[in-house]
């Protein structure tokens, strides 16, 4: 099992880096918000360690907006690192995939 979502974790990071470098992102909270307004966002990516109040919000507008949200299974550090980046990153926003194959489905729909 625990070889199972080490996989897992791995080909999301693996996508992750696909977004990074070929698609849109928006990091952080407040973007994320924005995106979520404006209905612009495809997918939110939420480290697990993202405060409950928050993550609430955010599955609430994402629900409104029809975009998919994603619980990471790393705290922030581990998702700023999956992304490249050298700080903590509590969520993170995709507006384009460019070329990741990655899903945009809602679940529950």
């Amino acid at each position: 099992m625990v070889k199972k979502q080490k996989k897992a974790q791995e080909s999301i990071n693996a996508r992750l880096a696909l977004i990074m470098k070929s698609g849109k992102v928006d990091l952080g909270y407040r973007s994320a918000l924005r995106n979520l307004r404006k209905t612009k966002a495809k997918l939110i990516i939420v480290a697990n360690n993202c405060p409950a109040l928050r993550r609430s919000e955010i599955e609430y507008y994402a629900l409104l907006s029809g975009a998919g949200v994603h619980h990471y299974n790393g705290n922030n550090i581990d998702l700023g690192t999956a992304c490249g980046r050298y700080y903590r990153v509590s969520m993170l926003t995709v507006t384009d995939a460019g070329d990741s194959d990655i899903n945009f489905s809602v679940p529950g729909q």
